[in-house]
């Protein structure tokens, strides 16, 4: 590349940089001119800027509804999977009992093909419990699944 093609952010960057240090000494310079114990008046304006009012902050947050507490997931262990079961026929398995946030089934290294077991994360922990009570023991293509909470490992 030549010199040339650059686009000069260097040179922009030193620019503004020797700008606010030549604002800093003018600044510096104004406050020693004063004398000692008073103080510089400023405009609202410079203060607040664009800052909302609190009826505009407040008409926003009722507008909204009323507040509801952030959903907990939960991460359950789905084992005794088939080779064959995708990530899309489990989901679609768990979605009855609730919103499922991600699906993800552990596959071999080497093959690719499913190891039998995977992880299901539901969007609440309510709808997890719901989950468990109504497929562990059920049939998902062909084979019965064990659903429980998923634990980390030591």
């Amino acid at each position: 590349m030549s010199r040339n093609e650059y686009g000069g952010g260097k040179r922009a960057r030193e620019a503004e940089k020797a700008r606010k240090k030549r604002e800093k000494a003018k600044r510096r310079e104004a406050r020693r001119d004063r004398p000692k114990g008073s103080f510089e008046v400023v405009s609202q304006e410079e203060i607040t800027g664009d800052l909302r009012s609190i009826e505009e902050v407040l008409a926003d947050v009722h507008d909204k509804g009323p507040r509801q507490a952030a959903s907990v997931p939960a991460r359950l262990f789905v084992g005794g999977l088939s080779w064959d079961t995708t990530e899309e026929s489990l989901k679609k398995a768990f979605e009855k009992y609730g919103p499922v946030a991600e699906v993800f089934i552990v596959k071999d290294r080497d093959t690719g093909r499913s190891r039998g077991f995977g992880f299901v994360t539901m969007a609440n922990r309510k709808d997890a419990k719901g989950a468990i009570d109504g497929l562990s023991g059920a049939e998902v293509d062909g084979r019965t699944i064990v659903v429980d909470v998923a634990t980390d490992r030591r």
